[in-house]
């Protein structure tokens, strides 16, 4: 009989990372003979979302913006690539209507599953409360550092998730410091965190078939039109390069919401041709624009370990980032030859950098691009470097993902 998993995620799939590696997880999970049900939260008007290929009554979507659910559906992000609400904007009474539907969805969909282990995603809400619906199933917790930052924007939430979230089983983290920090937080043992780390599609994200460059470089950025991922001065940098490569162009694959989002879109059309907005793309469509551009650029303030960048890479790009934590703890140091690191401006918040250091990060962005630009192409680092790819495709995360799942299920099992 196959093993039976209920999959929970409290925003959209496929929009962000987390519903990346959701998507990811549940194609392998089939293969593998898993039994799988997933839930998640959608807008009203998209009220049957697609994951990994799983039949449509073995996803069970809970709508916002309609009935008591009058609001947004809320995002991990402050800025989410879709309409969405902010936690540290939800009063008293939606939080209570919040925290009360998911219990109620969430409970029918354990009592007709009746799952063996439940993976949930994000250190937050939704994840908080999962062991008081089902206290005898085992709990997997996927922690994209997301949640984390919610605590110190959101600290009336804070000790509510710490209380809740720390009941889970066990918990997966993207890399070591990342497990250092959940521990602190939750104050949980060590033994019970796991570093997965994160994965990229083989069949999408490849070399093959690159194209050459256009008649001058090409850049790409990937992700949500927010000053927390360091887009506008990214749109400075470009500015800046211009003055010396004019037929420099940046490609912009991603969306926004909100008025941060549209006065980025706006500066972005009016840059136009020099910067070209793609929107949310396809994981399909992302790969072929990436396969036709040189450099790769994630200017962001913060992030855990940004799945982008090795997608990016094993399309052939160069890679420009901020020195990431992320980076410096979940990347093998050869990425040093493929990456061109920018020091981090200092931040006033978790994603906020103090305005006075940006100039500087400006220009410190301009010359990193600018030697990335100025190094020999790569070439296919599948066939050049495939050590650096190798510990990175969902493969290797499903495989051990998959060990810790049947480690609770056999842990959990009546013994005879």
């Amino acid at each position: 009989m196959a093993r039976r998993i209920l999959h929970l995620l409290s925003q959209r799939p496929a929009f962000t990372g987390s519903g990346v590696s959701l998507e990811a997880v549940v194609r392998l999970a089939a293969g593998a003979g898993w039994d799988q049900r997933v839930v998640v939260g959608v807008p009203h008007d998209d009220p049957h979302p697609q994951v990994g290929g799983l039949n449509a009554g073995h996803i069970q979507p809970l709508a916002f913006g309609t009935g008591e659910l009058c609001f947004p559906l809320p995002g991990m992000s402050d800025v989410m690539p879709y309409a969405s609400s902010r936690f540290a904007d939800l009063d008293g009474e939606q939080l209570r209507t919040y925290r009360a539907a998911w219990k109620r969805h969430l409970s029918e969909v354990v009592r007709s599953f009746r799952p063996e282990v439940i993976h949930t995603r994000h250190i937050w809400l939704l994840s908080s409360l999962v062991k008081d619906i089902a206290p005898d199933t085992p709990v997997v917790n996927h922690c994209h550092a997301t949640g984390l930052r919610q605590m110190s924007l959101c600290p009336h939430l804070a000790e509510e998730v710490k209380r809740g979230c720390a009941r889970n089983d066990r918990f997966c983290v993207l890399h070591a410091g990342h497990a250092e920090t959940l521990v602190q937080a939750l104050g949980v043992a060590p033994g019970r965190v796991h570093v997965i780390g994160t994965g990229f599609r083989q069949d999408h994200f490849h070399a093959r078939g690159r194209k050459p460059p256009g008649p001058g470089p090409n850049l790409a950025y990937a992700g949500k039109y927010s000053h927390a991922k360091g887009l506008p001065q990214l749109l400075d940098a470009v500015q800046h390069l211009a003055e010396r490569q004019p037929d420099l162009v940046l490609n912009v694959a991603g969306d926004g919401a909100g008025p941060e989002s549209e006065a980025l879109r706006r500066r972005m059309a009016d840059m136009s041709p020099r910067v070209v907005m793609h929107g949310q793309l396809s994981q399909r469509s992302l790969a072929n624009l990436l396969r036709r551009c040189d450099v790769f650029v994630l200017p962001s303030f913060y992030e855990g370990l940004p799945l982008v960048l090795i997608e990016a890479l094993a399309c052939g790009c160069r890679l420009v980032c901020t020195d990431l934590p992320g980076l410096r703890q979940g990347l093998h140091a050869q990425f040093d030859r493929v990456l061109e690191r920018v020091p981090l401006p200092r931040l006033i918040g978790p994603d906020v950098p103090k305005p006075s250091d940006l100039p500087g990060f400006v220009d410190a962005l301009a010359e990193s691009v600018d030697a990335a630009l100025r190094k020999p192409p790569l070439g296919d680092p599948a066939h050049v470097m495939p050590h650096l790819l190798r510990p990175y495709t969902w493969e290797a995360v499903f495989s051990r993902l998959e060990q810790i799942w049947g480690e609770l299920v056999e842990s959990h099992r009546p013994r005879p």
